[in-house]
């Protein structure tokens, strides 16, 4: 499913965050949203998932304005994990990844033998198969991002929202993470901190700065040595993964410069 991004400015209160991005993810690909905190890179998301409103723009899902379809139908085509979750949810894992389900019952409808396959199997595709009896609230930072990553896939959306899903995961849970999204097939669009991982596993990139796109295309057309250094203030050093052959940084701190200075 195509995803489309019209010229959307978002604004909170008074204060413009976004103005006028456009961005494309086409279907079954890894799109990744990139910039320095305070960029704008989760205010334009919220956009897309019906969070925040445009003040200005489209966008687009299969072709369909998203503030034009109904909650439900929202619900079905897009699944969500976000950074900011409340982390004293009463619920069993089983019970938050069943929320997944939601959007496909009907009011009063409860549980299938279906619903608890598809449960089941969003779990193992994370891990976290043994924890379905524990308290949510009773997880790691890293274990919760994964419960809420197998809601998402419980949900059997066609595009995928991701801010910073590997937020708290250590090395090897955020390469599964990754790798899990990457087999999906599921057209996506990510936040990413590290450039790295956006690097390797993203065919597109738009470098959000001050709430403007100011770059986009391949990661080695993006993360330019020059641009970096304008955008995140560092010195970096391209090369490519020696095993993979993706693109890969190393980063220098680039001092700060001070008003007036050249």
């Amino acid at each position: 499913m195509r995803l489309e991004i019209d010229r959307v400015a978002v604004a909170i209160g008074a204060k413009r965050i976004v103005h006028e991005a456009s961005l494309t993810v086409e279907p079954g690909s890894i799109v990744g949203l990139i910039g320095p905190n305070g960029s704008g890179k989760s205010t334009l998301l919220r956009a897309v998932y019906r969070l925040l409103r445009p003040a200005a723009g489209y966008v687009r899902l299969g072709g369909d304005d998203v503030w034009q379809l109904s909650a439900r139908e929202s619900a079905r085509r897009t699944g969500v994990v976000v950074q900011e979750t409340p982390s004293d949810f009463e619920f069993t894992v089983a019970e938050v990844v069943a929320m997944g389900r939601t959007p496909h019952k009907g009011m009063l409808a409860g549980d299938t033998a279906a619903d608890g396959q598809i449960l089941a199997a969003a779990l193992r595709r994370v891990n976290m198969g043994a924890f379905v009896e524990r308290q949510f609230n009773t997880l790691s930072g890293g274990e919760k991002q994964r419960v809420l990553v197998a809601r998402a896939l419980a949900q059997e959306p066609k595009f995928l929202v991701l801010d910073e899903p590997t937020n708290h995961l250590d090395i090897h849970y955020q390469l599964e993470i990754l790798e899990l999204v990457k087999s999906l097939g599921i057209t996506t669009l990510i936040t990413l901190h590290d450039l790295n991982l956006a690097a390797a596993y993203c065919a597109r990139l738009y470098m959000l700065s001050a709430g403007r796109i100011v770059a986009a295309g391949a990661p080695e057309e993006v993360l330019t040595p020059a641009r970096l250094r304008e955008v995140f203030l560092v010195d970096a050093v391209t090369g490519r993964h020696p095993v993979t052959g993706a693109l890969q940084l190393a980063f220098v701190a680039t001092p700060h410069r001070h008003d007036g200075e050249a």
